[in-house]
């Protein structure tokens, strides 16, 4: 799917948005809220659907989106659950473990007649795998990907918040998949995948699904993109990491701007990469990145 290069994006995110609460300090996060502030940051208009609490956690993240110019309109208050927590566990390379506490209030998503209308305007619709653990959510979403005109999946297999069933699912109604390298493996192997190579199992689990983009992240080693029957790659850009927290969110969020944007696939993969090993390289998952800054790390 390509826009018109002047068209003004317009996307929405749906699911969890949270406090990540590391060792010595806490930070707001949730994977589909890390994809909107990217994108913002790079001029597109975002929508957040998501649900806190009616607490000071999520006066904060409310206050947060208000001053990063994300849309709070579809973000609803709940007096039942808390905002959402995850415990966040950084090993000695740089990789985050998750504890991530249930029920939150992101898992109690209602729907809206308002929504149906915000989500059939969009370019495209970002949703996380995480937020259908939780039958309520999960619910609000099956209704909103029946409305969405370009769906983009965001795999987050954190265990034991999913299922192959729903997974399939999932993947079976989004028209872009993004995987990291060991979900690929996994899920290749749980849809009985009779092959081992990369390339492989990403046709396989297109021609399953039948979805004509997938990417695939490799952490330091870049990425696989396959759009339209053709594969593009990058190797990744070296950097000193930090944490990897967000990064993945980061690249998604480049990957899909830029692709929406008329961009070739593999310039749009290769600026993508570099965001994301940009953020590898910062605290937390949403550290300022100006353009200059990216050209510069990319030296272009």
């Amino acid at each position: 799917m390509i826009m018109n290069k002047k068209h003004a994006l317009n996307v929405v995110c749906f699911g969890e948005v949270l406090w990540d609460v590391f060792p010595t300090h806490k930070k707001i996060g949730g994977a589909p809220l890390n994809v909107a502030l990217r994108m913002n940051s790079l001029g597109v208009k975002t929508t957040m659907i998501s649900c806190v609490g009616k607490d000071e956690n999520g006066e904060d993240i409310l206050s947060f989106l208000n001053q990063h110019n994300v849309s709070t309109d579809f973000v609803q208050i709940t007096e039942k659950y808390k905002t959402g927590v995850v415990n966040v566990m950084i090993n000695e390379k740089g990789n985050a473990s998750y504890d991530i506490s249930y029920p939150s209030a992101w898992d109690k998503i209602e729907k809206t007649k308002p929504m149906d209308a915000l989500v059939s305007k969009a370019d495209a619709f970002v949703f996380g795998s995480l937020v259908c653990r939780d039958e309520v959510s999960r619910l609000t979403l099956d209704h909103l990907l029946a409305k969405a005109k370009y769906k983009i999946l965001d795999a987050n297999l954190r265990a034991p918040y999913y299922t192959t069933e729903i997974l399939t699912d999932l993947m079976l109604k989004a028209d872009f998949i993004k995987l990291n390298d060991e979900e690929l493996l996994e899920l290749s192997k749980e849809m009985d995948s009779p092959y081992n190579s990369f390339e492989q199992n990403i046709k396989f689990i297109a021609e399953r699904t039948n979805t004509k983009q997938i990417c695939v992240t490799k952490g330091a080693f870049g990425a696989v993109l396959y759009y339209n029957d053709k594969f593009y790659y990058n190797s990744g850009y070296f950097i000193k990491v930090v944490d990897t927290v967000g990064a993945g969110d980061s690249f998604l969020a480049t990957l899909i701007v830029r692709l929406l944007k008329g961009k070739s696939p593999q310039k749009a993969l290769n600026y993508a990469c570099a965001v994301g090993a940009l953020v590898a390289g910062s605290e937390g998952a949403n550290p300022d990145i100006s353009g200059k800054e990216i050209k510069k790390f990319m030296m272009i």
